[in-house]
């Protein structure tokens, strides 16, 4: 059988390296002098393996709420007797100078920093330490690593506390800096390098570069990128403005195999593509494998006319290009750059992949290409996935998950990243797709999602994350996440005045939430505030006289959290949940589902033998007496307002504390309320389990209770047999029942109600396989 999109397990490295990662102590560390984390002295690891601890290490702090960072982690690395690093990708604010200083000593050959925003001048200092070594570095987007105190402000100063003095020595450029001596480096990647820095400068000592980034840098004098004409592979120079004299240098580096002059928009570029400029790149780099033009405004007309086009299936082939400078190379390109220029819905385009937005494939090739250091870009291509998959059909279901789920990891605190993917991922993981993906994959999406729901408290963000859960079967598929998706949704209830639409979907998820999982979830779900927050909704919607969905899923939510768990029920009474429930009945005296769900909760706390006394005052017995004439609903509010009376009548007249009404009229009434409901009646209740009633069973203290609970058995073993005969058997029911036919006390109709009951349950025999799991 075929598996699923995302089906792929985990290779053992990568289990091994989060569990070692999660249990630093129990494993490789022990803990020192000061509480200081240090490295056990029979461990040696090769670089395969440190290169592995330090790469997870970040992105599992970048991207698993639950790891807590190692204060001194990198520390563990200092020492390249027992540990190797070679390969290194640090990003972000998580990066700080000692972190570098601590592994000084390794001979590192790969070192890429991604917006190491904390990363000051002494970390240039340290960059020193590895020249012998270093052949690639990337510094993209670290720019306060130039300065001679680059790292912010502390938290609580102001630029305004600053005099101008301090201010200008805080954002000097650290001249004292320079390449010389880093002989071996041949990748370096100097993206969104500061203005004030001299580009050309600081090049100058490494002429044996093969591959060089400029994204973003100012370059006063272009000319000077000719002395690697005979040596770059790759050059990116992304968000530069061109100009005549930089294309005539670029045209002369035949070496070239990949040249990226794309933009990001073309708002103020007053550089225009041209037919001639562009012949004149393909005619000049003949080795060029890939090539990124996107974002581009195209001058003249570069395509061909339609009524000259090859005719067929759309081709690959230079010679059948639609666009007349490709017609000028060798070989189809690997990758070629057209997004947001006209040229991407060209119908012969000579390249294996396209980047681009005129259909699905371009458009997560784009995503593909752009999500690590153009989240500008990445996140309109995502806008455009939304769009395919919202109006039409997802082809790359696989594909397309799995590059918004990059995207979503890589640019946690982008919020233009986390909106758009969000919402893509609402309907890439809607009821259309769900048979094709994995358990694994839609795993990976509730991870990013409730990453999202923790760093924005944004409407947008929210929304769209808790539209997103609501594609997943609930409770089962986030019960991995239980805890952390139940705290997050009730933070996002606490506000008093919250989005409408946020709120009734977050009180819809915490309901499903609470519904069929076992007591200890419900517990420790109750000890988050669960109770409270439902209840605090429950009384805003009373100060604005509003019974809508929002009200009535939190007294469902308090119904189902509260079944079996008398620590919650208890919680209920003490927040003065009976007074919201006196004045929901009546503010509301006509809401059916209302009333259903407020009584089902009631029936809950009833069943704790210690709480029924709280029940037993005049006014809640009264209101208790008056339902049992209810039609509302069906039978429901009836059933559950007498489940409730009998459990109190249960406890004895002994216990009766209250003159008005008297007990026997209470019973009476009960009586009739139970011969006035149809057998038949098919239920809207799910019991797990029966013990609460069965506990009704075998008494004489209350002929009334007994008999409520020998209907309720009998309805719901009529009604549904496959489901609740198998239940009654195992807990024991038939026993039980056995016993009310022996008891004098038994009003006839009682028995004759039990004996149906046993009856029916004769075809189902003990199942040996435990079922209530």
């Amino acid at each position: 059988m075929a598996g699923k999109a995302g089906d792929n397990p985990d290779s053992l490295m990568a289990l091994c390296t989060v569990f070692c990662l999660k249990n630093l102590r129990r494993t490789m560390c022990y803990t020192g002098a000061r509480n200081k984390l240090c490295l056990r002295p029979d461990v040696f690891l090769p670089s395969e393996i440190c290169d592995k601890l330090v790469n997870v290490y970040m992105e599992l702090v970048h991207t698993d709420s639950n790891f807590e960072p190692q204060d001194g982690f990198f520390q563990l690395f200092s020492d390249p007797r027992s540990t190797r690093l070679t390969r290194l990708q640090l990003r972000e604010d998580f990066v700080q100078d000692r972190d570098l200083e601590a592994i000084g000593k390794q001979d590192l050959i790969e070192l890429h920093l991604t917006s190491c925003n904390h990363l000051s001048a002494r970390s240039l200092r340290t960059l020193c330490s590895f020249k012998h070594t270093l052949v690639s570095l990337s510094l993209f987007g670290c720019t306060n690593i130039f300065h001679k105190t680059g790292a912010p402000l502390a938290c609580g100063e102001d630029d305004d506390d600053e005099d101008e003095e301090e201010r200008l020595h805080r954002h000097a450029v650290d001249s004292d800096f320079t390449f010389q001596g880093f002989n071996r480096l041949r990748l370096l990647n100097l993206g969104c390098l500061p203005a004030e820095v001299d580009a050309e400068a600081l090049l100058k000592p490494l002429p044996a570069l093969t591959s060089l980034d400029l994204s973003g840098v100012y370059l006063p004098r272009p000319a000077f990128l000719a002395q690697w004409r005979d040596r770059l592979a790759s050059l990116v120079l992304y968000n530069i403005d061109l100009s005549e004299e930089l294309i005539s240098t670029i045209v002369q580096m035949s070496r070239l195999r990949h040249l990226d002059i794309s933009r990001e928009n073309q708002r103020n570029s007053k550089f225009k593509m041209t037919r001639k400029i562009l012949t004149s790149i393909v005619q000049g780099l003949g080795n060029l494998v890939s090539l990124d033009i996107s974002g581009h405004i195209m001058l003249d007309n570069c395509t061909v006319p339609q009524f000259e086009e090859a005719m067929g299936r759309p081709s690959i082939e230079p010679c059948k290009s639609s666009i007349y400078p490709f017609q000028e190379l060798k070989r189809p390109l690997q990758f070629l750059g057209l997004y947001h220029t006209t040229l991407c819905s060209a119908t012969h385009i000579p390249a294996y992949k396209v980047a681009g937005n005129s259909n699905e494939e371009q458009v997560l090739n784009a995503i593909e290409a752009y999500t690590e250091y153009r989240p500008e870009l990445a996140h309109k291509a995502i806008n455009q996935l939304f769009d395919f998959a919202r109006i039409q059909h997802c082809n790359q279901l696989l594909r397309a998950l799995q590059l918004v789920i990059a995207a979503l990891k890589c640019h946690k605190y982008d919020k233009s990243i986390q909106v758009t993917g969000s919402a893509a991922l609402f309907y890439l993981t809607n009821t259309e797709y769900r048979n094709d993906q994995s358990v694994r994959l839609r795993r990976q999406v509730i991870e990013v999602v409730l990453n999202g729901m923790e760093q924005y408290q944004e409407v947008t963000v929210q929304r769209n994350c808790c539209l997103t859960l609501c594609n997943f079967s609930i409770p089962e598929e986030l019960e991995f996440q239980y805890h952390r998706v139940n705290l997050l949704l009730l933070k996002i209830l606490e506000p008093a005045r919250q989005d409408e639409s946020i709120q009734r979907i977050a009180v819809h998820l915490c309901n499903a939430l609470v519904c069929q999982v076992d007591n200890d979830h419900k517990e420790a779900v109750g000890k988050m505030g669960f109770v409270k927050t439902m209840l605090n909704l429950i009384q805003k919607k009373l100060q604005d006289k509003m019974c809508d969905q929002v009200m009535e899923f939190s007294w469902s939510a308090l119904w189902n959290i509260t079944d079996e768990t008398p620590d919650n029920c208890q919680m209920f009474l003490n927040c003065n949940g009976m007074d919201l429930f006196l004045e929901c009945l009546q503010e509301f005296p006509d809401k059916q589902e209302l009333h259903r769900n407020m009584l089902g909760l009631l029936g809950n706390v009833a069943e704790v033998r210690a709480l029924r006394p709280q029940l037993l005052t005049g006014q809640f017995i009264s209101v208790f007496s008056e339902l049992l004439d209810s039609k509302a609903d069906g039978i429901e509010v009836s059933y559950n307002a007498c489940g409730v009376l009998s459990h109190i009548m249960f406890d004895g007249p002994e216990m009766w504390t209250i003159e008005d009404p008297e007990r026997e009229w209470v019973m009476d009434k009960m009586w009739d309320a139970i011969q006035s409901w149809d057998v038949s009646s098919r239920r809207n209740i799910n019991y797990r389990s029966f013990e609460p009633i069965l506990r009704l069973l075998p008494q004489s203290i209350s002929p009334v209770s007994q008999h409520w609970a020998t209907w309720a058995l009998y309805n719901l073993v009529s009604v549904y047999p496959n489901k609740y005969c198998p239940l009654l058997v195992k807990e024991g029911g038939v026993a039980l029942l056995d016993k009310v036919l022996k008891l004098e006390s038994s009003h006839q109709e009682t028995k004759d109600m039990a004996r149906k009951v046993m009856e029916q349950c004769e075809t189902f025999k003990e199942d040996p396989m435990d079922t209530s799991r």
